[in-house]
């Protein structure tokens, strides 16, 4: 679920080498960090968030098949 994020990220901003995603895996949850460059923290927001639940969307959703929680946090 990682690379899913790191994908969507980099395809979003305009520095891709500076995407980092940490993935820190519990028993029944997995919380992904995606941390990106500051000036391009706004295009993975997007406006009033709808990239970032779009993006938090689409995780959960492949995350279903692992019977798994997933949290995406946007960090700087």
């Amino acid at each position: 679920m990682g690379e899913l994020v790191e994908f969507i990220a980099k395809s979003l901003v305009d520095n891709p080498d500076d995407v980092v995603v940490n993935e820190i895996e519990g028993n029944q949850s997995v919380i992904i960090e995606l941390k990106v460059h500051p000036e391009d923290m706004g295009k993975v927001i997007g406006k009033q968030g709808r990239i970032a639940k779009a993006i938090r969307t689409v995780v959960k959703a492949a995350a279903i098949k692992d019977n798994k929680r997933v949290v995406v946090e946007i960090i700087q």
